[in-house]
């Protein structure tokens, strides 16, 4: 496995991790943007450019909803 690929499954799993961890803590709502932002580079950096700009949009999506219940 190279380092790209190591660097994308880390990137995918921070993903799934934040994600179902949730409703815990607004935390992981933050933690889910930046391992979006993670994916999106792994995406440029594989070539798959689509990739890379949906999970950008997710992360400032994501982002958003942190502080949207940061504020709450």
């Amino acid at each position: 496995m190279d380092a790209l690929t190591l660097f994308g499954l880390v990137a995918v799993t921070l993903m799934l991790v934040t994600y179902a961890c949730e409703e815990r803590s607004p935390w992981f709502v933050l933690g889910f943007a930046v391992a979006c932002a993670l994916g999106s580079v792994y995406g440029f950096l594989q070539g798959a450019w689509p990739f890379g700009v949906v999970e950008a949009i997710w992360s400032v999506v994501a982002l958003r909803r942190w502080w949207l219940k940061r504020a709450s």
